[in-house]
């Protein structure tokens, strides 16, 4: 029997179905923003300096996105199981994927060892997308004050 999601740690004026069908948009969108922000700046990137470093900082973006997929998949699945099975598990996905970001780190400095700051910086899109996207939901949430 699937258990109920923990609530929310934000306290919202809107309904809990509206919130929740806005958390999910929100979730949808935030790997294609990453894409789009990192092929961007790639772009530049591959203008200003060379198209290696550009393919390098892209490269880095969409894996961002796919990790970012990953944990909300891995998150809910984890989240809807008991709860020492969750634990076992999680532990588990957690310690296979800093194995996997690690290994594709390693790689790229032992084949590019010039490129990792590109792949580095791509990888970051993450960040400006999440910030964005706080910024976003906090001005959401102060026209639904009024």
């Amino acid at each position: 029997m699937p258990r109920k999601p923990p609530e929310h740690a934000i306290i919202s004026l809107m309904p809990p179905e509206r919130t929740d069908a806005v958390e999910e948009r929100i979730l949808r969108r935030i790997p294609v923003e990453i894409i789009v922000l990192a092929a961007a700046l790639g772009l530049a990137a591959g203008l200003i300096l060379d198209p290696m470093t550009g393919l390098f900082f892209f490269a880095g973006g969409v894996f961002s996105a796919l990790g970012f997929v990953w944990l909300k998949q891995s998150l809910t699945r984890l989240l809807s199981r008991e709860k020492k099975g969750a634990l076992r598990s999680g532990i588990l996905i957690y310690v296979l994927r800093l194995v996997l970001i690690c290994s594709v780190f390693f790689l790229i400095i032992l084949v590019y060892p010039k490129k990792i700051i590109a792949f580095v910086a791509g990888f970051s899109s993450v960040i400006p997308v999440a910030l964005a996207e706080g910024i976003r939901g906090l001005l959401l949430m102060r026209t639904w004050k009024d």
